[in-house]
């Protein structure tokens, strides 16, 4: 089944369009499970009431959370609409109404004392995440060339949703910047000796054969092996996997002694937003440096604060507050 020719063609077709590798790991699973559930009929064959029958299966037997089964109902909504050409239209699945759980947040406190027991290669990664807003991924697929320390601007590109955008650099981070600069052009200037580079994105290497030995493509945060590239299965070195960070960040949490609050990566991404709003920043300029497509989705960081929209105070705290002239009451 992994190696179907169906599934090898529709991972082809999202290929040719440009979908993400994690979108495409992600689809090709969902559309496995999807043929796996109905007995190894052909998607072809079957219709919205099927694809009704198997989102209410994970819903109902799987117990999956609501944000998977939209991911999955895209997955679907793609395989049919896209590449089958026959459009599901309205299927008429209602997702059930999901609490609005409140992100945790850090304080700048807390967030030194996580710094202050990590090694630099993590205490730079994290605080890039508080500093500057960013995702895991994002700043791990961070080059030498987005970072602009004279404009205090860092710019990411294909971020969520294949958006790119310019968010707020910190300028304490220079220094340490300056350093995994030096780091990164050094394991560079090896692997260039080997015949290796870095991975580039689409046909960048195609067009630009010496693209891999330019410093500016290097990744900040390289990996440690050097690996075949999905694509072009060109061995190259790509950048650092999402989960050597997570770990560091499991033991520095205990190390900080913060253990009452659940904190993962995505922790600095809601508090860097918190803080703006909480320092009196309009939530039109935290929405454009989270790359927040709907600024309802930006609203929530307001209900973090206690203010409903930022910088709302109640009317009582500009109320003089006058002697009190009322007779005292008789005693009794």
């Amino acid at each position: 089944m992994a190696k179907s020719k169906f599934l090898t063609e529709v991972r082809e077709f999202m290929r040719l369009h440009g979908y993400s590798i994690r979108t495409e790991h992600t689809y090709i699973y969902w559309i496995r499970f999807y043929i796996r559930f109905h007995r190894l009929q052909h998607p072809a064959s079957l219709g919205p009431d099927h694809v009704i029958m198997f989102l209410s299966f994970l819903a109902n037997r799987r117990d999956v959370a609501i944000n998977t089964q939209k991911i999955a109902l895209n997955a679907l909504a793609f395989l049919y609409n896209k590449y089958l050409n026959q459009p599901l239209g309205d299927i008429g699945f209602t997702f059930a109404t999901r609490p609005r759980h409140l992100p945790t947040v850090l304080s700048p406190y807390e967030v030194g004392r996580i710094l202050s027991v990590c090694d630099k290669r993590d205490r730079l990664i994290f605080s890039l995440l508080f500093g500057s807003g960013l995702r895991i991924s994002e700043c791990l697929r961070l080059r030498i060339k987005d970072f602009d320390f004279p404009r205090g601007s860092l710019t990411v590109f294909d971020g969520k949703g294949a958006k790119d955008r310019v968010t707020i650099l910190p300028q304490s981070l220079k220094p340490l910047c300056d350093d995994f600069f030096d780091k990164a052009i050094a394991l560079q200037k090896s692997d260039n000796d080997r015949g290796l580079g870095p991975s580039l994105p689409g046909a960048l290497g195609k067009k630009y054969p010496s693209a891999h030995r330019q410093p500016a493509w290097m990744f900040v945060f390289p990996s440690t092996t050097v690996c075949t590239h999905p694509y072009t299965k060109i061995l190259c070195r790509h950048h650092l996997h999402d989960s050597v960070p997570r770990r560091a960040l499991k033991q520095a949490v205990l190390d900080a002694d913060l253990v009452s609050k659940r904190i993962t990566c995505h922790t600095f991404r809601h508090s860097f937003a918190t803080e703006l709003l909480r320092s009196g920043r309009d939530i039109r300029t935290v929405q454009e440096l989270l790359g927040h497509s709907d600024v309802a989705t930006t609203q929530i960081y307001t209900h973090v604060i206690g203010q409903h929209f930022a910088g709302t105070t109640s009317p009582l705290d500009f109320t003089p507050q006058l002697t009190d002239r009322r007779p005292e009451s008789p005693k009794t």
